[in-house]
Order: C-alpha cells, then structure tokens, then sequence
C-alpha cells in the first residue's frame, strides 16, 4: 500500500471513529443531571439518520411527511390530556383554529396564556403539542390557548405571524385586557412568540404582559458559537438533515435575519415586555439564546436567562417530574405570577 492509500486509510479511519464518538456523545448525559435523564439521552433517536426534508417549495412532499409525523404523535399529546385531566375546546379566534385548554379546577380570573408550538415550523398541532400546553396549564394554572397556525411551507412567515396576530386581536374583541395575558413558546414557537410581539409592536398594537421563551429557535440562519461548538453532541437535531430544510420552508435565506423571524435581530429599544428565557446547555441553540438575552438586556428591557446544565432542547415536558424541569416550571409560575395583573 502506497504512502497516499494509508494516509486514505487512517484518515477514513479517524473520521469514523469521531462520528462513533460523537454518537456516543450525544447519547450520554452528564453525571451533573438527575438520574431520570441518562435512560432519556441513551434512548433518543439519531439525529443524523431518518427521512430527507423535501425541496423548500414541495408542498406535496411536506404534506406527505407532515401527515406521517402528526399520525405519531397525537397518540402523546392525547395522553397528555387524560394525565393532566385538562378540558380542551376546539374553536376558533379571528379566523384561526386554536385549543383552549383549561387546568382542571380551574377559575376564571382573568388570566390566559397565548402558546404557539414548536416542530420547526413544518411539524406539530395544538393536538400533538398537548405535552407542553396540558403541563403548562396544569402547573401554572392557567388558561392556554394554543394556536394551530399553518405549517410551512403551506404558509410562510409573513402569513404564521399575522395569524398569532389576529389571535390577539381576537381576544382584545372578547374583553381580554393585554395586562392579564401572556405569551409562551417553545423552539420555533419561541421565536414565532418572539416576532409577533415585535410585530404588534411596530403595528401600534397593545403586546402582551408577559412573554416566557423555552428554547427558542432565535436565529433560524445557522449563525452563533454553538451551531458549530455543539454540532456534534446535540442530542436531537442537526441543522442540515432538519432544521436548514424547515428554515428555507418557512422563509427564504434573503428574510431569514428578518426580526419577526429571527428575533435575535430585533431592535428592542422600543420596547418589549418582561421575558423569561429557558434553555439548555446541550442545545446547538444555546447561542441564540444568549444573544437573544443580550439584545433584549443591551436594550435596557426586564429579561431573564434560565439556562440548565446538562438539558437538552425543550427539556420541561420531556421529563416533566424531573427536577430540572420541576424548577424550570416553577420558575415560569412565578414569572408570570408577578407580571399578569389578577385585577
């Protein structure tokens, strides 16, 4: 074997043995976290293996896959329901479908909470979402109406935010004041969460009281440290196979560091509700949060960073008992406790 072919050799060989590593790393949860979370991170999935992403206008391929993914998941989010003993109205608001879920026991005071889902803008539905809408309203004990915006590439950004919009809209119509509600989000719900509140800002609309963002998806472009420092031991995603295909759905690469879709962007000088920001250090997201953080704090606005060590991507439903996720969900009671008006 020539000196060319064992050089071949040994490099084919070192890159394989970093992608065994990397496997192993993304599958081993560090000794700081709670025991619950080693059988979580040794059972997930691959994040480098399954299904190709269709062309970023392929409606028919989306819907196809998006039909295929929804059909696994209701099964979770109907358990969710029976577990947190929640009641769920299915309606309407300003044209919109949504959930309306209330906690068991529950009484109106006034109160609700706005949720718009993750799944990287293409996948999920208030139904499948029910593991984190049903334990919010559980543990907060608040009313939560999740929104059943339009996945894209059905509907693009401009489209997704506008109907967040008239959500709230709607609910202004129904005598719900802005002072006694709030928004949450997770992952690509977080910065659609994010962006809309920017948008009723720049459109004179009232926002909402409060805003609580669990890891969100702030800068859809692959811009920030950890796209590249975590590349290799985020647990559940990886940007090329995933989440640069439901970017480009969502939005095109020349709007992608739009504010309203990448809210890290955003000009928050004037003005932005209180907000709390939860997250993980396991998540090739972790940049985003931070310099969501930076932005919102460099504009002299009321934010909090909750970062986990150890948690992967939206870590609170995934092990709800856990006491991460236990805190976390306490710490977003309390958030929202102290910035909605009870009247």
């Amino acid at each position: 074997m020539g000196p060319t072919n064992t050089f071949a050799l040994l490099l084919g060989l070192l890159v394989f043995t970093e992608a065994v590593a990397a496997t192993e790393l993304r599958h081993t949860a560090p000794d700081t976290v709670s025991d619950g979370w080693q059988q979580v991170f040794a059972s997930a999935p691959d994040p480098t293996r399954g299904p190709e992403m269709p062309a970023a206008d392929d409606l028919e391929g989306w819907g196809k896959i998006q039909s295929q993914v929804e059909s696994t998941l209701v099964a979770a989010g109907d358990r969710a329901v029976d577990r947190y003993r929640v009641a769920v109205e299915r309606r309407t608001l300003g044209g919109v479908p949504v959930a309306d879920i209330r906690p068991r026991g529950w009484k109106d005071d006034g109160r609700l909470l706005v949720y718009t889902h993750g799944g990287a803008y293409t996948f999920y539905s208030s139904r499948s979402a029910m593991p984190s809408s049903a334990l919010v309203a559980a543990s907060t004990g608040l009313r939560v109406i999740s929104i059943d915006y339009t996945l894209a590439p059905h509907a693009r950004w401009r489209q997704v935010t506008d109907q967040v919009l008239a959500v709230f809209r709607a609910l202004n119509a129904e005598d719900h004041p802005m002072e006694r509600v709030a928004i949450y989000g997770d992952s690509a719900g977080g910065a659609l969460a994010a962006g809309a509140v920017l948008k009723m800002r720049d459109r004179g609309l009232d926002m909402p009281a409060a805003v609580v963002l669990w890891s969100p998806w702030a800068d859809i472009s692959e811009t920030g440290d950890t796209y590249a420092t975590l590349k290799d031991v985020e647990p559940r995603y990886t940007y090329a196979r995933l989440l640069g295909p439901a970017a480009a759905a969502y939005a095109d690469p020349a709007e992608q560091k739009h504010p309203y879709v990448s809210p890290v962007y955003g000009d928050f000088s004037r003005g932005f509700p209180p907000t709390l920001i939860q997250g993980g250090t396991r998540e090739i997201f972790l940049s985003n949060f931070v310099r969501l953080y930076q932005a919102l704090d460099g504009a002299g606005q009321e934010v909090q960073l909750d970062i986990y060590e150890g948690m992967p991507h939206v870590f609170q439903p995934t092990l709800p008992d856990s006491p991460e996720s236990r805190r976390a969900l306490g710490k977003m009671q309390a958030f929202l406790d102290r910035h909605l008006d009870t009247g």
